[in-house]
């Protein structure tokens, strides 16, 4: 009696464990929890993959930074600036003796004529 009694308790013990089981799962497999369920592992996958994308963007910028600086060292833009002013320009200009404006006088320099008026103002 006690064996039977036994054996008659295990079987609705693995049972209501096996129900329990299956009707759990049959929840997991509802569309509206598949989704839920979805939505929480893109969002998780989002969150590393954000976290990922930052470390790279910090790492490419201190990079960035040490390549500029390398670049400064190596062109001398780094260099301490001097507050001199550099000497002007020296510009070559070709002169030429046909024009009517070019007057030439005994002993002196080659001079340009200018006009009295301004030539833009006839047109």
């Amino acid at each position: 009696m006690f064996r039977r009694t036994f054996w008659f308790t295990t079987g609705v013990a693995t049972g209501v464990w096996a129900t329990t089981k299956v009707n759990r799962k049959l929840k997991q497999l509802t569309p509206e929890n598949l989704a839920v369920t979805a939505a929480n592992k893109a969002i998780e996958a989002g969150g590393r993959l954000r976290d990922r994308a930052v470390d790279f963007a910090v790492e490419v910028r201190d990079n960035m930074a040490r390549r500029e600086a390398e670049l400064g060292d190596a062109l001398g833009l780094n260099a301490p600036v001097d507050r001199e002013l550099p000497a002007p320009r020296r510009y070559a200009v070709i002169e030429n003796r046909n024009s009517p404006k070019y007057v030439e006088g005994p002993g002196q320099k080659p001079t340009y004529t200018t006009y009295p008026y301004n030539r833009n103002e006839d047109h």
